[in-house]
């Protein structure tokens, strides 16, 4: 069976700019990529983050406690792949949410994300520019257009070195602030 063209983007997406980048240059997207996450949240409010856009889909608030949830996981994995050992966490669920995400405070969920943030890029900030043997199984998951011109979501397990994880940050948080963004079109709408 032939791979579809957008999984083989996020293949070689995964090695360029993760597994063969530079560790000073995978700090600075995944920094960027939480920089523009923080100053977004910062205008939202706790009202405005409760507010589901349709019934199946994740609100603001939803979302920032998934992230809140997979981010401590992913740092603990990346943090076993650089230390050359298996990570007891992965692979990590997809939609990963807490038992009751709306009773978290939105201020301390955004603390919280922004603690994450500074934790995930202390690590990277002191990390060697030297790749492991150990890979951790990630799901993967990506939208793909089928030949009807519909969009489904594509999941698979992608074995990755930790460089590869410490770049699948910012293409967690880039997908999910596109998420946010349409959310709060939607709700203003």
């Amino acid at each position: 069976m032939t791979m579809p063209a957008e999984q083989v983007k996020a293949m070689a997406y995964l090695k360029e700019r993760g597994t063969d980048a530079p560790v000073a240059q995978i700090r600075e997207r995944v920094a960027d990529a939480f920089a523009t996450v923080d100053a977004l949240l910062e205008s939202v409010s706790g009202a405005q983050a409760s507010k589901r856009p349709g019934e199946a889909e994740w609100s603001v608030h939803e979302v920032v406690d998934h992230l809140v949830e997979t981010h401590p996981l992913a740092l603990e994995e990346m943090r076993a792949l650089m230390a050359g050992r298996h990570s007891p966490v992965s692979p990590i669920p997809a939609g990963l949410q807490s038992a009751r995400p709306i009773d978290r405070g939105w201020d301390d969920l955004r603390a919280s994300l922004l603690r994450l943030h500074r934790e995930v890029l202390d690590v990277l900030a002191a990390a060697p520019d030297r790749l492991t043997e150990v890979r951790a199984p990630i799901i993967m998951v990506i939208n793909v257009r089928e030949t009807d011109g519909t969009v489904k979501p594509l999941h698979w397990i992608e074995h990755c070195d930790w460089k590869a994880c410490a770049v699948i940050f910012r293409l967690h948080e880039m997908d999910h602030l596109s998420q946010i963004r349409k959310t709060l079109r939607a709700i203003t709408d």
